[in-house]
């Protein structure tokens, strides 16, 4: 039985924060025999169809109230970084093309990952979910309308090496809300002169939520 309350989900690859939404609000409808408009079901921090992991679902009004609060929250990812190719979303569902077959060694990785440590200015993909005008900056993206997204000050409280071998890179991150990985990822790419995108990636925490107590979707 699906009641009002928080509820922590291990979002699968190729689903929506959206569809996760969705399918919990269609069963919770059915189990109180209500149209599912009528129904409060809300998110507190969209990840990308491409990836995974923790996602903090919010059913009645009294807890969908929270939303906000608790998308400030901090969170922890893991992720794969594929060098000496770019994407034109950043990740693993855009165009891929090759930049440079430069092969880092693991000091060069190292040198670069302590240089995106502590407050930095960063960049949202134009594939993201900002509002620009009112609109979504992917759908505008994938018009092929200019997207000036402004940088923004964000925190990397820290990045573990987690593997290296080329090209895959892995590692472990803490970071402020409104951090995007895959511009992590890129800005990554660029400092070390090979390109890169986020070939996967895993929301492990949001705050003191952890992953380890998600439940996992019926698909």
């Amino acid at each position: 039985m699906i009641k009002d309350g928080i509820f922590l989900v291990n979002k699968p690859a190729k689903w929506t924060s959206f569809d996760v939404v969705n399918k919990i609000r269609f069963q919770a409808s059915k189990e109180r025999d209500k149209k599912p408009r009528n129904i409060k079901v809300g998110h507190t921090g969209t990840l990308d169809p491409f990836a995974t992991g923790l996602l903090i679902i919010l059913v009645g009004k009294e807890y969908t109230r929270q939303a906000t609060k608790l998308s400030k929250l901090d969170k922890t990812y893991e992720a794969t970084i594929i060098l000496g190719k770019n994407s034109s979303t950043g990740d693993s569902d855009g165009e891929i093309t090759e930049v440079k077959n430069h092969q880092p060694n693991i000091k060069d990785i190292q040198n670069v990952l302590t240089k995106f440590t502590g407050e930095i200015l960063q960049t949202p993909h134009a594939f993201s979910a900002i509002k620009i005008n009112g609109k979504r900056a992917y759908d505008l993206a994938r018009q092929g309308e200019n997207v000036d997204i402004p940088s923004r000050k964000v925190n990397i409280y820290n990045i573990e090496l987690i593997s290296y071998t080329y090209p895959k890179l892995n590692i472990l991150t803490r970071v402020s809300s409104g951090t995007y990985i895959r511009s992590l990822a890129e800005d990554i790419g660029k400092k070390l002169g090979t390109g890169a995108y986020c070939g996967e990636l895993r929301r492990t925490s949001i705050g003191e939520y952890s992953i380890d107590d998600a439940t996992e979707v019926d698909k």
